[in-house]
């Protein structure tokens, strides 16, 4: 992928990474990877983190895309959104990628030099 695009698939990333970079947020991502929605109550059990905070950080991953919540009676259930996630996934295999172009060449080099 030419240098262009990759800089585009990292400015569209950007939001997701940064979601993910909190722990609270990386935990209720994990707690949620196992396929069924959860409740706000369900999530936040155990958690040292209040309802309200948990609440917060569920909104900081909806708008990254990596959450979706709906209603379901009096409770607003959360899901994790594969699709996000599935892309996340790809644009870390683009920059593993990346390196690994980069780790090739710088090793060309220094063997040539040697």
């Amino acid at each position: 992928m030419p240098a262009k695009g990759l800089s585009a698939e990292l400015s569209a990333s950007a939001p997701v990474f940064a979601a993910l970079g909190d722990v609270t947020r990386l935990r209720l991502v994990v707690r949620l990877s196992g396929g069924r929605p959860q409740s706000i109550t369900q999530l936040a059990a155990g958690a040292a983190v209040t309802r309200q905070a948990i609440t917060k950080h569920l909104h900081v991953l909806a708008e990254a895309g990596l959450v979706r919540g709906h209603r379901l009676g009096r409770e607003q259930m959360w899901e994790l959104n594969l699709r996000q996630v599935q892309e996340a996934r790809r644009r870390l295999d683009l920059i593993a990628q990346q390196w690994e172009g980069a780790l090739s060449r710088l090793k060309t080099m220094v063997e040539e030099d040697g």
